[in-house]
């Protein structure tokens, strides 16, 4: 695209997109469905590789967008994977850094840039709102306390920092995404399969999710939709207990569950992470995006499930 107004409506041409966070489970996916005659996508990341995109490195302060050029929106997911070990003070603090480090650097960036884009959509996740039990929480609701409702915490707030260039910002408070290429359900599947799922602790956590499509239906919205800011929540409309998706999603792969985890032998051998990842919950709406006309392809459980899981059935 050539050279663009902060205040142009978005081009009928190709839209022009710097994405992090390209090689997650969910920027991989995001990155293949979006098509190439509608976007162009240039990859923020972390090895130097001119033919494959742009470099950055927020352990050293590192950002280089000299040949980026006029970009319309940027999708900014980087950030340290929360369940792939132990929350060791280490882990933590990287995790913590991961992201709040990464936005400010990149906000920093593009707020110096002549031609910025007209949005940043900035990861986020429901985790903002903590563990609330059986309450209904939409993007009005407090903050909630613990780790993670910190970690999210600071990181809207730096994004937010884009704003004062003039750039809509959106924060995507995103919950449990189902695909099968990565992310929790991935992992649930072979214990499922074998017969060895089951409820979590007492089950009566609330899980607040979406079918990966969903989550990638619901991003083109949000680029397109310009009164949206703020955070936004990227969840169905049908949060359920950790009990109702255990049994539904038995129920799809016709397989029992009847193998608890107990809530001691998760925290023994979890710690933290199994206290707020596995054992704590929050009801979520998805208010904003109603509002603003989304419409869901995948609301109820069971049918997202077995849409998600198909090949397996």
């Amino acid at each position: 695209m050539g050279n663009i107004s902060l205040h142009e409506p978005y081009s009928e041409a190709t839209m022009k997109i710097l994405l992090t966070g390209s090689s997650g489970f969910i920027g991989s996916a995001l990155r293949e469905s979006l098509p190439r005659e509608e976007y162009e996508i240039h990859c923020l990341l972390r090895t130097q590789n001119e033919r494959e995109g742009l470099f950055w490195n927020p352990d050293a302060d590192q950002i280089d967008l000299s040949e980026l050029g006029a970009v319309d929106a940027v999708i900014h997911l980087a950030g340290e994977n929360l369940a792939s070990g132990r929350w060791t003070s280490r882990r933590k603090e990287r995790i913590f850094n991961s992201r709040v480090d990464g936005t400010l650097l990149l906000v920093r960036e593009l707020n110096r840039l002549e031609h910025r884009p007209k949005v940043i959509l900035s990861a986020s996740a429901t985790g903002f709102y903590g563990n609330r039990g059986s309450e209904w929480l939409d993007e009005s609701s407090q903050a909630g306390s613990g780790f993670l409702a910190k970690v999210c915490i600071k990181w809207e707030e730096v994004s937010q920092e884009a704003t004062q260039t003039g750039i809509r910002v959106v924060n995507l408070r995103t919950g449990l995404v189902l695909g099968t290429m990565g992310g929790a359900l991935q992992k649930m599947l072979l214990p499922f399969q074998l017969g060895l799922g089951g409820k979590i602790g007492d089950g009566h956590q609330y899980m607040s999710w979406i079918v990966l499509h969903d989550w990638i239906r619901a991003i083109k919205h949000i680029i397109q939709s310009e009164t949206l800011e703020g955070p936004v929540n990227l969840v169905t409309p049908n949060p359920v207990t950790n009990l109702e998706f255990t049994q539904t999603l038995g129920k799809v792969l016709h397989r029992p569950t009847l193998l608890p985890l107990p809530e001691k032998l998760a925290h023994l051998g979890l710690g933290e992470m199994a206290d707020e990842l596995l054992l704590s919950g929050c009801r979520v709406a998805p208010r904003k995006l109603l509002d603003s006309g989304f419409t869901f392809k995948h609301p109820e459980l069971a049918p997202a499930l077995q849409y998600v899981l198909s090949k397996y059935l």
